[in-house]
């Protein structure tokens, strides 16, 4: 959709016209930030944005909607042909993924903070907007009010990005903290985030992974220029930590934060979210609570680190209103848009499987406290090549007779890694599974 630039009688610039759809958190912030900053937007764009029709199953009290044109059917919304910019804020899969494309087809640009919806289905839409000439962006469907996506589509341009390393989802990351401070099991912290309204009743998008695993498929996209490969986007979540795990970790120096992990090999590229042991003096150790942060590696820059609130109406709006604004500028001029995935062409890059990772290891083996149970355990490290950095082994326990082995490793292939634990938990001497926790010192 193209805007004539100054309307036919006057010569100040036609106002933007926007579409709403959905008014629950982040659409009632991002509405209210477009009112109340209303003469800022102006004096920054030399046109004004006007929210002039709103689509959602029901009002929202906190959003004084006077004489805007409100519809319970969103797909009027992207088919009203007064509005420019369509903002999907319904979240979900199918419903979503239809409106946008309704929206596209009827040549409107569109600004969503949906990362389940670009993760999975952003190949065929980005395709569908370069067919119309038309954008769709998505800061906000990343770490909230981070501009995690606009560094690196622009202002990393000049680089390689290496690797990047995030905490972007601040329940797990409030789960965690609180794991850690406080001495408290996962269950216990679960139940408070969910009452605090960190956590949903189903948390598991957010304790399992997938959240932080739609991010990083995103962020990776736009580091490396590839298409979204969720797909292949290995994931694994916090609910089997336990604190005698953090406990452990920090006895050796390290901390465990539930990372997104994207790096570049020469081999192809990892995509992995998991729990991690990094370094205590590693910056994002010090990213606590329900707080974002990502890390990136460039060749020419080294590491930058981009922190701030990860989710909420007005963070989380923060983002999306700076979308509508830089489509609002690129509308006279859509030669100057960036890429969707900030390059102008996609290199399929190989995707590794996890079994293809090397990373050192921290492992908590509960053994009985037998003769020659260590020379059993490093007898087996040693037949697959994997080599002992650290070692804690606890008193024992008058419960069930056994004590906690807690070794560091140094970095090994996986599938090693996997066969190794495999057959120290086949002796008798073994009890239960072995903990396995990953260890990158994001260096």
């Amino acid at each position: 959709m193209h805007l004539k630039a100054s309307s036919p009688k006057s010569n100040k610039p036609a106002p933007i016209k926007v579409g709403i759809c959905g008014l629950g958190t982040v659409g009632s912030g991002t509405f209210n930030i477009l009112q109340r900053q209303a003469d800022v937007i102006t004096r920054r764009l030399g046109r004004t944005i006007e929210v002039t029709q709103i689509g959602a199953r029901r009002d929202n009290p906190a959003c004084d909607t006077t004489g805007i044109n409100i519809t319970r059917d969103i797909f009027d919304v992207a088919r009203n042909p007064d509005v420019h910019i369509l903002v999907e804020m319904i979240g979900g899969y199918d419903t979503a993924r239809e409106l946008v494309l309704t929206a596209i087809d009827h040549g409107k640009h569109v600004v969503t903070a949906n990362k389940a919806l670009i993760a999975e289905h952003g190949n065929e839409i980005f395709a569908a907007a370069e067919a119309k000439g038309v954008v769709v962006a998505y800061e906000a469907a990343v770490a909230g009010g981070i501009p995690i996506i606009k560094s690196l589509r622009e202002g990393l341009a000049a680089n390689q990005v290496e690797w990047l390393a995030g905490i972007i989802n601040g329940t797990g990351n409030f789960i965690l903290s609180e794991m850690r401070d406080k001495g408290r099991d996962f269950g216990d912290v679960l139940k408070e985030a969910q009452a605090l309204g960190y956590a949903e009743a189903d948390p598991t998008f957010d304790v399992e992974g997938i959240d932080a695993a739609h991010k990083l498929t995103i962020m990776a996209a736009n580091a490396f220029g590839m298409p979204l490969r969720f797909d292949h986007t290995y994931t694994e979540g916090i609910s089997q930590l336990t604190p005698h795990d953090i406990n452990y970790a920090r006895d050796l120096g390290y901390q465990i934060k539930h990372l997104g992990i994207a790096r570049r090999r020469d081999s192809g590229v990892e995509l992995r979210v998991h729990p991690t042991l990094i370094p205590q003096q590693q910056p994002l150790a010090a990213v606590d609570g329900v707080m974002n942060a990502v890390l990136v590696q460039g060749d020419a820059v080294g590491q930058t680190m981009y922190y701030g609130a990860g989710a909420g109406a007005e963070p989380t709006g923060s983002a999306v209103v700076a979308d509508i604004l830089d489509i609002a500028r690129l509308i006279d001029h859509p030669t100057a848009a960036v890429p969707p995935l900030s390059f102008a062409s996609a290199s399929d890059l190989n995707v590794l499987p996890i079994d293809a990772v090397e990373t050192g290891y921290y492992l908590r083996i509960h053994a009985k406290d037998h003769p020659g149970v260590m020379t059993t355990i490093t007898r087996i490290l040693s037949n697959y090549h994997i080599n002992i950095d650290a070692l804690i082994q606890r008193e024992r326990r008058d419960t069930d007779g056994c004590a906690d082995i807690v070794m560091l490793t140094h970095k090994t292939l996986e599938a090693d890694m996997n066969t190794a634990i495999a057959e120290m938990e086949q002796h008798d001497d073994i009890v239960g599974s072995i903990t396995r926790i990953r260890l990158d010192p994001l260096g």
